[in-house]
């Protein structure tokens, strides 16, 4: 087993009903953000944590059009494989569909309509993928804990409880969707019982972990944001959000492409590569732009 998380699983599925008509015949990770589609914020964070094998995992016939879009990662030095999961079986599921591509390594795994952004974040990130025993989790506090699994924590910052979308909550800390496991989550994920939906509860999968003090949280504090994606005022305070950051600071957020440039991952003459294959739009003249800048190697890739 290898000794930090390099594996990764982006899951993208869903019918995405909330956003219906919007999502009636698209997949809603492939909405845009401001400027990028959905999904490249989840696969930003992942990248941020030094993970370059990734699984895509959405509907069959959904999954085409990822393909079309991200290839195989070979552009930006990273491996993306693809696996469907066409019934809502639940997020402890995803591990199950992707038991292949985990073989016996520590996993991480991310809602793909997560997005992330602040400083220190890429720090947080780096420090859970070095963890391979238990798992971490991330929380955030939130205004409306219940309608969140939430998690509460003692005097020491110890996890003590988890709840599903309580009606009185203990604690406003929600789970984000964003976790880190050991490989032992595959042979807990197969024993979970599907709860009252049918489904394998990413919950009951956390538990296990709590119980067996075998579980950290990291609650991602002042100067980090955290965006949920799953209405139509949230979808446009997210865009609203990237749009101003982007205007303000003059960089991108979860531009897959510079992460890996700045990561390593790809050299001076692939990241071109990269820019000219977006053409003479915004996105691929920054790129160029960014290329250009030499000196710039201090700019922020959170």
């Amino acid at each position: 087993m290898k000794e930090r998380v390099e594996k990764g699983i982006v899951l993208a599925g869903g019918n995405g009903s909330r956003l219906w008509p919007l999502t009636l015949t698209l997949s809603k990770q492939l909405l845009p953000i401001f400027d990028k589609p959905m999904i490249f914020y989840p696969i930003s964070v992942l990248m941020l944590a030094g993970i370059r094998d990734l699984l895509i995992i959405s509907q069959s016939c959904n999954l085409p059009h990822y393909k079309a879009l991200l290839g195989d990662g070979s552009d930006i030095g990273v491996h993306f494989t693809y696996a469907a999961q066409d019934r809502p079986r639940g997020l402890a599921d995803a591990l199950l569909v992707g038991r292949d591509f985990i073989g016996n390594d520590p996993v991480a795994m991310i809602l793909g309509d997560n997005v992330l952004y602040g400083q220190g974040l890429t720090r947080l990130l780096a420090d859970a993928a070095r963890k391979s025993s238990g798992a971490t989790v991330f929380a955030y506090r939130v205004p409306n804990p219940e309608e969140f699994g939430v998690v509460e924590l003692d005097g020491a910052g110890r996890p003590v409880r988890i709840e599903e979308k309580p009606v009185r909550a203990r604690s406003n800390l929600a789970l984000i969707g964003l976790y880190f496991y050991d490989n032992e989550a595959l042979v807990l994920a197969e024993r979970l019982k599907p709860s009252a939906r049918g489904e394998l509860e990413i919950t009951d999968l956390n538990r296990i972990y709590l119980e067996h003090r075998r579980l950290r949280v990291t609650v991602l504090g002042r100067g980090i944001a955290w965006l949920d994606t799953g209405t139509f005022n949230s979808l446009l305070d997210a865009s609203n959000y990237i749009a101003t950051l982007e205007r303000r600071q003059n960089l991108k957020v979860a531009c897959l492409e510079e992460i890996a440039w700045r990561n390593d991952w790809i050299d001076d003459r692939q990241f071109e590569l990269c820019a000219r294959r977006w053409g003479n739009g915004e996105y691929g003249r920054y790129l160029l732009r960014t290329r250009q800048m030499e000196e710039g190697g201090d700019l922020a890739s959170d």
